[in-house]
């Protein structure tokens, strides 16, 4: 399945106005890095954005990093009304991190794991603890370590807010990650798996701490989706 500082091969400068992002995909299939997390060992090179004004830019990570993910995520991370691509990118010898591009190029980024091949699963982002700031959250390692992460991009960066250990949303060879983001009675949750995937769990940040309940028994991917829309 194709899943649908880096080299720019066309910039947005001058008089030539791109305005924001409309379209991202992953290009350059390579298998430069072995992982297979996602049930192949086919990653991307490169990341192609299509512009508000048809204009297509492509960003092209070096030998030594691949964009290790199923698809590109629009998201307005600054809150601007335009709309910035969320990604996660490995390092070959470093594992994964999260990262922001826009037409310029990488505008942040986590740290990466530390260590070849561990990777990290995205659930979302929005304003969790309704400060005003889009948060981001991912699970670190969801195979082994099975930490949810929090950062807030502010002042044009991520920056680290808080932890919480024993949950997690994908296992290894899956071709797609489970849970995410949902806002049902006005404040947002955090849907992912406790971390045996005995039970689905129901996470929110706020006030510099997480409150979590239990949603009911885990049963299969299904029981997740369900889990992430309102009841």
């Amino acid at each position: 399945m194709l899943r649908a500082a880096a080299l720019i091969t066309a910039l947005c400068t001058g008089n030539m106005l791109c305005a924001g992002v409309k379209h991202a995909q992953y290009s350059e299939p390579t298998t430069r890095y072995a992982h297979g997390v996602l049930g192949d060992a086919i990653e991307y090179g490169a990341l192609v954005l299509t512009m508000d004004s048809g204009k297509q830019i492509t960003l092209r990570l070096p030998e030594t990093r691949v964009f290790e993910d199923l698809a590109p995520r629009l998201i307005d991370v600054d809150l601007d009304g335009d709309q910035e691509v969320v990604v996660i990118e490995a390092s070959i010898s470093e594992g994964a991190r999260l990262a922001i591009y826009d037409e310029t190029g990488l505008i942040s980024a986590t740290p990466y794991i530390g260590r070849a091949n561990r990777w990290l699963a995205p659930l979302g982002a929005g304003d969790l603890d309704e400060d005003g700031f889009i948060e981001l959250a991912y699970i670190d390692r969801p195979h082994l370590a099975k930490i949810l992460r929090i950062w807030r991009f502010e002042n044009g960066a991520l920056r680290h807010l808080a932890d919480l250990p024993g949950l997690t949303n994908h296992k290894i060879g899956e071709d797609f990650i489970s849970g995410g983001i949902r806002t049902c009675s006005g404040a947002p949750e955090i849907i992912t798996a406790n971390a045996n995937w005995s039970r689905i769990i129901a996470t929110r940040y706020a006030d510099g701490s997480f409150t979590s309940r239990d949603l009911g028994p885990f049963k299969g991917p299904a029981s997740l989706k369900v889990a992430t829309s309102c009841p």
